[in-house]
């Protein structure tokens, strides 16, 4: 596996990737109605704000993480790929391009992906409700997190 940046060419499975992960996070938070495509969210939530990188097993991407202003905005792992090590792969990947503090979301219900974080020196900031980013008909509670970054 190896990790790169995001090339236009790797939109089609960008999609897939997200929208099958999506589902599950969702699903995990009982948010699943809630549910949109990275077609449907990309523009609107800053996708391509900051810096995307892909990780790339056989020549084909198997998830993605953004990175913009030291806030870790997307990370997606397709599920058939899951439990691998390429997610962690892409945090330590994210942390070390930031230069410094990094913090990022993740819903209430989401253990797999929290867990992640924690064993990565991330550290629990605060718990905060409000509207789902990006589908704003949906109330949803999550957790702040915060890495002091590479020294």
């Amino acid at each position: 596996m190896r990790i790169r940046e995001y090339e236009p060419s790797d939109w089609p499975q960008l999609c897939e990737i997200h929208d099958e992960a999506r589902r599950q996070e969702l699903e995990a938070s009982g948010l699943l109605e809630a549910f949109l495509t990275l077609e449907q969210t990309a523009e609107g939530e800053g996708l391509f704000d900051g810096k995307v990188y892909v990780a790339e097993a056989e020549g084909v991407p198997v998830g993605f993480i953004a990175i913009a202003e030291g806030e870790i905005t997307w990370l997606y792992v397709s599920p058939q790929h899951q439990r691998c090590g390429i997610a962690r792969r892409l945090v330590r990947e994210a942390v070390a391009c930031a230069g410094g503090p990094v913090s990022l979301d993740v819903l209430e219900g989401n253990e797999a992906a929290l867990k992640l974080y924690l064993s990565e020196g991330f550290e629990v900031v605060k718990r905060v409700s409000g509207r789902l980013a990006g589908n704003e008909a949906f109330a949803a509670t999550g957790l702040v997190l915060r890495h002091h970054g590479v020294a």
